[in-house]
């Protein structure tokens, strides 16, 4: 399959961005160009709601320089969407035929509504929540919808933005205590108007600049040792905490802040206080970002016009085909090792050795899936190449502890190694929450061995567990003595995981 290029321009209120993306051979978009300008058009829409000559020119000249990048991209297709500042523009025909005029772009104003389904539609096919409520926060408008089982509710475009708020509100850049008290009391009023938000208990999802901003802010305070904004998690002290941190400095220092973009600086905490106010009024269980948004939304739509589906049945599954396709997994091995892996949860489950739940099963399966993916990189760093990747790489479906805790089962490669890896995350799990990831490894490392030479040499396991003995049969369809080396050298693991010794006999059918 050649290269395939798409190209998608958002023109915001307060930004204008173009993405460009490749379709990958499993059918999914991946970025390969991003480009953002600070159009601010907001302003320049005047109190006729006419877009002044001066704010359409400058659109213009933003849309020239991104031609010079399309250009070099043979596009399979371009898309230019507009949002809530040229839908309010009453000269917005006008507008559009200079666009087209001049760019030769059919410039696609989207409604209210389309606009709150594209956001829907990118977190519900990046995410593996079944529940929740999006925010997309522009400069001149706020889309929310609440989405339940993949399904979409309610939407609802409210006509004030991070810019609208400051004009509305805050007189210099910096908006004072009593600025910020007024902000919030009209965003509350605004938000209990829906009584479908109304301590509605589940995630808010988080889309677009300033809901990125301020996860990057939550970041850097806290030091934050995994890479990736996607699916990561906030609660309400943390917005608080942000709020105040931010009020105390000047405009100066705001500017400065490690994390918050320069052009954002000056709407940043109107911005905040409608993530914090939209949380206090859902009585919400937690903030969670999206680096999914808008224009993924509509990519998705055009991606899945192929299959006749607007939502992905498993997110997750997507995500590991994915990982299967950039690292050449082998599926008959993966599935080999898996089925080998859950015989022995099963049996150690079942005589209460192991401390294990039927709910760490799903992780074992996981780890199994990807375990060594690393090798795909240099065979003799396997271990830290698996653990970098996957503790570091976004995976639609997987929250950022979900993709530790898979990191840490698929590198296992001995104890202290282990250790090296837990230790930046130690406060993150319980005592408890170490020894099950630690046993999982071992066992996902241990099942690994038993189909070494990638031959499904060993087709089936009986396991018993007696005392301090775990004693397993091996039926095997040729030798193993590959097999057997392995599986002898590498019992040691789960054998001190679990403190119990591991017999193992082979046996070859007939």
């Amino acid at each position: 399959m050649s290269e395939q290029y798409y190209a998608i321009i958002d023109i915001g209120s307060n930004t204008v961005r173009l993405v460009v993306y490749e379709r990958s051979e499993s059918g999914r978009f991946k970025e390969v160009e991003n480009i953002k300008a600070v159009a601010r058009l907001r302003n320049y829409l005047g109190d006729d709601y006419n877009l002044s000559e001066e704010g359409i020119e400058n659109l213009l000249s933003i849309l020239r320089s991104f031609k010079k990048v399309t250009d070099t991209y043979e596009l399979e297709q371009l898309v230019c969407v507009a949002t809530a500042t040229i839908r309010q523009s009453l000269n917005q025909e006008m507008i559009t035929k200079r666009v087209k005029d001049e760019l030769n772009h059919d410039m696609r104003i989207l409604s209210e509504e389309e606009e709150a389904y594209y956001g829907y539609l990118a977190v519900v096919n990046s995410t593996a929540l079944r529940e929740g409520i999006t925010i997309d926060i522009g400069g001149g408008s706020t889309e929310v919808t609440y989405y339940k089982d993949k399904e979409i509710k309610h939407s609802h475009s409210f006509p004030f933005g991070a810019l609208t708020l400051k004009q509305m509100f805050v007189k210099d850049d910096v908006p004072s205590p009593k600025e910020m008290e007024n902000v919030k009391n009209y965003l509350v009023e605004q938000f209990k108007s829906l009584s479908w938000l109304t301590d509605r208990r589940v995630p808010i999802i988080g889309i677009g600049g300033s809901a990125r901003n301020m996860a990057q802010v939550d970041q850097s305070l806290k030091s934050y040792p995994l890479a990736g904004l996607h699916q990561y998690r906030m609660f309400e002290h943390d917005m608080s905490f942000i709020k105040s941190y931010l009020l105390t400095l000047s405009f100066k220092k705001l500017q400065k802040v490690e994390g918050l973009t320069k052009d954002r600086a000056d709407i940043i905490l109107p911005a905040i206080e409608v993530f914090h106010s939209l949380y206090e009024v859902t009585d919400a269980t937690s903030f969670i970002l999206s680096r999914k948004g808008l224009r993924d939304g509509v990519f998705y739509e055009q991606l899945m016009e192929d299959f006749n589906i607007t939502v992905f049945p498993d997110v997750l599954e997507e995500s590991f085909n994915e990982l299967a396709i950039d690292y050449n997994i082998n599926y008959k091995h993966v599935h080999q090792v898996t089925h080998l892996a859950q015989i022995m949860f099963d049996e150690l489950q079942e005589a209460e050795v192991s401390h294990l739940s039927r709910e760490d099963l799903t992780l074992l399966k996981r780890g199994a899936f990807v375990f060594n993916l690393g090798e795909y990189i240099d065979s003799e760093s396997s271990s830290q190449h698996t653990f970098y990747l996957l503790a570091n790489r976004t995976i639609d479906g997987l929250m950022h502890k979900e993709r530790l805790m898979l990191a840490l089962v698929a590198s296992y490669k001995s104890k202290p190694i282990f250790k090296q890896y837990f230790h930046p995350y130690k406060h993150w799990f319980l005592k408890e929450e170490k020894k099950k990831i630690r046993t999982l490894g071992a066992l996902t490392k241990f099942a690994y061995s038993f189909d070494s030479t990638r031959r499904s040499i060993v087709e089936d396991l009986h396991v018993e567990v007696k005392g301090e003995d775990i004693n397993i049969v091996a039926f095997c369809n040729q030798d193993p003595m590959a097999e057997e080396y392995q599986v002898e050298k590498q019992k040691k693991h789960l054998e001190k995981a679990l403190k119990m010794r591991i017999n193992i006999t082979f046996t070859q059918k007939g």
